[in-house]
């Protein structure tokens, strides 16, 4: 049987790998909710499962098997390298299971289908607008949301301000994706599958679990968690 949540939504269990939180992060994300990607899961109702920082090809179906979305996170030395984490994106793209990947891990999505990323904006692109800044964390930048994208349904169409904050970028986007979202510069922001793609994904340049995050950034997450919801509700087709 299939439990529900005190709400009376389905209750989803989400996967998540990388890490919860940031370094230098207050507790608390927007003055709403406890900063963190598990702490803004069970805000927006779903269970979150922590990965292992290292993943064996062996044990992927038994892990992911059993739940119901991802979120793979900004990594770091601990975690796979980008190169290492394709067989998250393909076997939940086999599987269609939702995805949210932020940061790095959206990088790692691009380049798990053939996109290709920028390792160094400064050098690469010096003519690109200020997109990390140490001394003040957080930096907050403008970008512009793609008409009819999964972004516009969240945010709107146009411009919107977000905690953008980073030294690498998505350079060519792989064909499995579209836009959804681009600095001022034109630097790409997000990337998603298309509404006619029976695999839900959502790539996001921002950290919208950072204690510096806007109050809007908890819709990504309750998104995410309807298209789990939808996909366990859907009927299970069985083999011949």
């Amino acid at each position: 049987m299939i439990a529900n949540t005190t709400s009376g939504k389905l209750a989803v269990r989400i996967a998540v790998f990388g890490p919860d939180g940031y370094h230098g992060d207050r507790r608390h994300g927007s003055g709403l909710w406890d900063a963190g990607i598990r702490a803004c899961l069970e805000m927006a109702e779903a269970e979150a499962v922590m990965l292992p920082e290292k993943l064996e090809s062996k044990r992927l179906s038994s892990l992911l098997g059993n739940v119901d979305g991802v979120v793979v996170t900004g990594h770091d030395a601990r975690y796979n390298k980008p190169t290492d984490m394709e067989e998250i994106f393909q076997y939940c793209r086999k599987h269609a299971i939702p995805v949210l990947a932020i940061d790095r891990g959206m990088h790692a999505m691009n380049t798990a289908f053939g996109g290709t990323t920028m390792t160094d904006m400064p050098l690469e692109a010096p003519d690109m607008l200020q997109h990390r800044h140490p001394p003040e964390r957080g930096l907050r930048h403008g970008l512009v949301v793609e008409p009819f994208s999964r972004l516009a349904k969240l945010y709107g169409e146009g411009e919107i301000i977000v905690n953008s904050e980073h030294s690498q970028a998505t350079n060519r986007v792989a064909r499995a994706f579209k836009v959804g979202a681009k600095a001022m510069d034109g630097m790409v922001e997000s990337i998603e599958t298309s509404p006619d793609d029976a695999w839900w994904a959502l790539g996001i340049q921002w950290q919208p679990a950072c204690s510096t995050s806007s109050g809007l950034d908890i819709q990504i997450f309750r998104c995410h968690i309807e298209h789990c919801r939808a996909r366990l509700a859907a009927p299970k087709i069985k083999a011949a």
